[in-house]
């Protein structure tokens, strides 16, 4: 909500090097950093060479907590998602995964053709945890008005008005805010084109999937080196030895702050 609020309220002056969206706090679980600390991940950051090639990039680089391990995460249209969205209610990448489908509809249209919708097979991956850089002409690419549209579907949501017919966000924020998490590169990347109109105004004509999968999950050590210059790194499987380790249970101990100065 806040990220969408920042572009509405500064949609004709955004700056010309770009806009960076993060979280308010400075040590948070999923910060892609060997001590969490986004402060120091931030002073590396290279912005242009992280926007250049396609106008937008997640900041993390580990794929732990991401669905961009086909193993992990199973295609959101699948029976496999759908049992577990229903028998693990608790499990929030579950039922997000599974309330995806019919939340692109609303935010792209609703008149998209059968070809142009997800299959059972096919899987939307995207990195954790929304947090990016983004160029200005990507931001451009859809009008401010859509932005607001997209802001009232969220609202609408939580209001718990026309949830149940799929026009308005998921109730729970915790399954919104993650649906949104999804959408972010969609949005931008430059390569992800849409022939009709914006989100929750037109219709789209498909997008190349497998490509748009590729540019939102790109290798870790690529990313390592491409955003921060930690270059060289002993990768694998989308993790790279040293720079990042999933804490227990997705939480950082209370005194971490404290600790790490």
């Amino acid at each position: 909500m806040a990220y969408l609020t920042f572009i509405i309220d500064n949609y004709a002056s955004i700056p010309a090097s770009g806009a960076v969206f993060v979280h308010g706090s400075r040590f948070a679980w999923h910060n892609d950093h060997p001590d969490y600390d986004n402060t120091a991940l931030l002073s590396l950051l290279n912005v242009s060479a992280a926007i250049t090639a396609h106008g937008y990039h997640n900041l993390r680089c580990d794929w732990r907590a991401s669905t961009c391990l086909a193993a992990e995460a199973p295609p959101q249209r699948s029976l496999e998602t759908k049992m577990r969205a229903v028998l693990e209610p608790w499990n929030m990448r579950a039922v997000s995964d599974q309330a995806l489908p019919g939340a692109l509809m609303a935010i792209f249209g609703h008149d998209l053709d059968q070809e142009s919708q997800l299959g059972r097979d096919d899987a939307v991956r995207s990195q954790c945890c929304a947090q990016f850089v983004v160029a200005r002409h990507s931001i451009w690419r859809w009008e401010r008005e859509e932005y607001v549209a997209l802001r009232q579907w969220l609202l609408d949501g939580s209001a718990g008005s026309g949830t149940a017919a799929n026009t308005a966000a998921p109730s729970d924020d915790r399954v919104a805010g993650r649906i949104l998490s999804y959408v972010w590169h969609i949005l931008f990347i430059r390569e992800a084109r849409f022939d009709g109109q914006g989100p929750l105004s037109g219709v789209q004509s498909g997008v190349d999937l497998q490509r748009l999968n590729s540019l939102a999950c790109p290798r870790a050590e690529e990313c390592y080196c491409r955003l921060y210059g930690r270059c060289g790194l002993e990768c694998s499987s989308g993790s790279c030895l040293g720079q990042y380790h999933l804490p227990q249970d997705l939480k950082l101990p209370e005194d971490w702050a404290a600790t790490h100065p």
